[in-house]
């Protein structure tokens, strides 16, 4: 018997509420966009909902500007791996802004990959305006 052929949809993306890494529940959207600004924890990114694909493996890539870890050196592309759980599976991929707020400016690519082939791409630009 043929495998069947996954349904993928990029369902939101854009500004969303805090993400619990703990929960199932998915965050919610609060609006539409690629342009985020830069204020501490703004929740970022996409919504991917997948059918038909149990058992396969998700990875994930954060691309961001030059970031330093609190040593100094530059952080690389963040990085995980997950399983498609159900034949109706919803999942958050996304990011929170974090002190010092500058240097998260600039353009954020998020790629998501299942079985080695690439399923969304999503590029958002990060927009720092300092406050007087």
């Amino acid at each position: 018997m043929a495998k069947r052929k996954p349904e993928i949809e990029l369902y939101s993306y854009g500004i969303y509420t805090e993400w619990d890494s703990t929960s199932k529940e998915i965050p919610k959207l609060l609006e539409i966009t690629d342009e985020i600004p830069v204020k501490e924890g703004i929740e970022f990114g996409y919504v991917l909902k997948i059918k038909k694909a149990k058992g396969s493996k998700i990875d994930l890539e954060i691309h961001h500007p030059p970031i330093k870890d609190e040593h100094g050196k530059p952080m690389p592309v963040f990085t995980a791996q997950l399983y498609v759980n159900s034949n109706n599976f919803t999942y958050f991929q996304g990011d929170t802004v974090w002190e010092p707020l500058a240097e998260k400016a600039g353009e954020w690519m998020l790629i998501t990959f299942m079985d080695g082939k690439e399923i969304a791409r999503k590029k958002f630009k990060l927009v720092y305006t300092q406050e007087a």
